[in-house]
């Protein structure tokens, strides 16, 4: 009897352990993309709070993402799933023939929803096939798993699976059918809280993120960015009504690595995450 009822309050002081934690998933997204943020995104887990990292398996760095992958094997990967190619200063293409969902240079249309003045330049301005689309879709979950077998979810590009109910639908159902659905409704996982005020600089920006950790109610929170360094490749990347990218991305590889932020996060006691620990 002794023993069952050890047991018991065991359970219970872990159960109230458990309700009391907050735990932090820090995910940064479009590792393979550039060469400046396949850095930024090793450096943000192996040296900061990134425990989570999104695959782009269409881009030109994806070898070498793949190796930095493989050499850090405790970074939980994602398999970023893509069908825009947004940047004016280079472009992505399909892994498979899909007439429906490129243009007339076989590249990806740069956006989803369609931009007011600019008419063509979004996949739904066009006759797309959600065929395309599905076996586009499986060529890069099993080209990312074909190098990264642990990899354990998707996520998606450019909001690129839920613009439509079809290709959620689909996406939902390979993603089951692959082993790579990952339900965070499960986990009541929340958005992490807006810290960012207009006009903030740099070190305001970082005081306030690591602020805002510490200021965390018990619970489960996700906070997704794309980390990159700031580098002649960076700054040729841009597109209408986004021309600071490399500024910005320097500023999250920096919040990641903040020796600030690392320090909240051992303060507030709060538990770093990865989609792997919520499956």
């Amino acid at each position: 009897m002794k023993k069952y009822l050890f047991a018991l309050m065991a359970l219970c002081y872990f159960t109230l352990q458990a309700q009391n934690e907050v735990r932090l998933l820090v995910r940064g997204d479009d590792i393979g993309s550039f060469h400046a943020a396949n850095l930024a995104c090793i450096d943000s887990y192996k040296n900061g709070v990134m425990r989570s990292v999104e695959i782009m398996a269409c881009c030109p760095w994806f070898p070498e993402a793949v190796r930095m992958l493989n050499e850090n094997p405790g970074l939980d990967v994602g398999v970023h799933l893509m069908i825009t190619s947004e940047w004016s200063g280079c472009k992505w293409r399909p892994l498979t023939s899909a007439p429906s969902l490129v243009d007339t240079d076989g590249n990806f249309y740069p956006f989803i929803w369609p931009i007011q003045g600019q008419p063509g330049i979004a996949i739904q301005d066009h006759d797309w096939k959600l065929d395309e689309i599905e076996k586009e879709f499986r060529a890069q979950i099993e080209l990312v798993k074909k190098y990264l077998p642990r990899t354990s979810h998707i996520s998606t590009h450019m909001g690129c699976a839920n613009w439509n109910p079809e290709v959620e639908a689909m996406t939902k159902r390979i993603a089951k059918e692959y082993g790579l659905d990952v339900e965070t409704g499960n986990a009541d996982i929340k958005r992490f809280p807006k810290f960012e005020q207009p006009g903030m600089n740099n070190k305001q920006r970082i005081d306030a993120f690591a602020k805002a950790i510490e200021n965390l109610e018990p619970g489960t929170y996700i906070y997704v960015e794309h980390p990159a360094y700031n580098t002649p490749e960076m700054k040729g990347v841009n597109h209408v009504g986004n021309y600071d990218v490399a500024e910005a991305r320097q500023l999250v590889a920096d919040m990641f690595q903040s020796p600030k932020v690392k320090k909240a996060v051992e303060k507030r006691n709060v538990k770093l995450i990865s989609y792997s620990d919520l499956k």
